[in-house]
């Protein structure tokens, strides 16, 4: 049976603005954007970063830096670090703004110094322990972000509308889809176009890239899910199910996750919904193959689908409920539900982002299995976690065997059998 939500979990903040992207920043610090877009209605357009810590008890959140981005909404994102430098990349009506994202060591609200992003901000951390003169010598962490180069990425005569942004870890390849039904790949930072990928007839739901093979997947309202080879621009094939009788499905996420104990294979993750309601269809979390195009695993819900998240190592899939705002977590090989929350969110859940697996013994490794990041369009950002699941000690294990048998015997002697 899955968990239920536990008392300390939900809500960590809530900001003045529609949320509908989220991306982890740093193995601390989480970016969330938004907005109310161009119109004059007051509601502003922008993102926030938040550090994120546990003090043993709860999930506790600490707002660092709030940019806002005037009249353009912020509806996708995603970052980038290098060995020098600290990207972020974001969605703003037609085209695709690149932040420079810096990091500085602020002691006493003073800079002391300026952070290569790269480095590991976690051990840095770890290292800006209160003094004994804690009081009087408090070091923290800042970020400043500075609008960069900015580029087109849609063209569709009426309201072009750039709806997702990836960006490849391999090769340094940003990958943009839109409502023009196209996607186009461009070199990473340079923006330098390389491929076009004209496959899809209608607007782009999502893309992402494997992150251990040279795949891109792309979705769109047109029905069609189709890998590609980003490297040549290519398609390999397009992957296909036999859908229920009577029934039309569309796909509305994809994310490719690695294959736990597989070096250098990846698994991909889909939500499909169905057009319409008056059978009562159901909606489906599914895990293909990609190389094959085959379909493996399949999970029917009950409701519409309208996030997903992967953790990085793999092992779990995350996925948000459209008209319930409800957060369930998966056992990514097996598909099986183990966490459930129902009303997470008040509307539909626009993001889902976990954290990431580390070594650091501060973080929600050491208190929980698993967590992941919810946002929604009702301006809040939550947390779900998930407790480690008990298991029996071996030898108590072998211990109850033992006595399995020696009962099972002494019954069957008494029986005469």
């Amino acid at each position: 049976m899955p968990h239920t939500r536990r008392s300390f979990d939900g809500l960590l903040a809530k900001v003045n603005f529609p949320l509908y992207t989220v991306q982890m920043l740093t193995n601390r610090h989480v970016i969330v954007g938004g907005g109310g877009g161009s119109a004059k209605t007051g509601v502003a357009n922008g993102f926030e970063i938040y550090e994120l810590s546990h003090d043993g008890e709860k999930f506790i959140v600490e707002e660092v830096i709030r940019h806002e981005t005037g009249p353009s909404v912020v509806m996708n994102c995603s970052t980038y670090n290098d060995k020098k430098h600290s990207f972020l990349v974001a969605g703003q009506e037609s085209h695709c703004q690149v932040y420079n994202v810096q990091t500085v060591l602020i002691n006493n609200n003073v800079e002391v110094e300026t952070l290569n992003p790269h480095n590991d901000i976690r051990n840095r951390k770890s290292k800006m322990v209160h003094t004994e003169n804690h009081t009087n010598n408090i070091k923290k962490l800042k970020f400043v972000i500075k609008a960069s180069d900015s580029v087109q990425t849609d063209f569709l005569e009426e309201e072009p509308l750039q709806r997702v942004v990836r960006i490849s870890r391999l090769s340094k390849i940003m990958a943009t889809g839109g409502t023009d039904g196209i996607v186009r790949l461009w070199g990473f930072p340079s923006l330098k176009p390389l491929h076009t990928l004209k496959a899809h007839k209608e607007e782009i739901d999502d893309i992402d890239f494997s992150p251990c093979q040279n795949y891109l997947i792309s979705i769109a309202k047109d029905g069609l899910a189709i890998l590609w080879d980003y490297t040549k621009g290519k398609e390999i094939n397009r992957l296909t199910w036999q859908q229920p009788e009577g029934s039309k499905y569309l796909y509305k996420r994809c994310r490719f996750g690695v294959v736990e104990g597989e070096k250098g294979l990846s698994s991909l993750y889909m939500l499909a919904n169905p057009t319409g309601r008056a059978g009562k269809q159901k909606s489906y979390l599914q895990k293909w193959i990609p190389k094959d195009g085959l379909l493996c695993k399949v999970a029917a819900l009950d409701e519409s689908l309208s996030a997903l998240a992967v953790r990085d190592d793999g092992r779990f899939v995350a996925l948000g409920t459209m008209f319930s705002g409800s957060v369930s977590i998966y056992i990514a090989f097996s598909l099986q539900r183990v966490l459930h929350i129902p009303g997470a969110h008040s509307m539909f859940v626009t993001g889902l982002e976990f954290l990431p697996v580390s070594s650091d013994t501060h973080t929600v490794n050491s208190i929980a299995e698993a967590a992941v990041l919810s946002i929604s369009v009702d301006n809040q950002v939550c947390i779900h976690s998930l407790p480690f699941r008990s298991t029996l000690p071996a030898w108590l294990a072998i211990i109850v065997i033992i006595l399995t048998i020696f009962l099972t015997f002494v019954l069957c002697s008494y029986l005469d059998i």
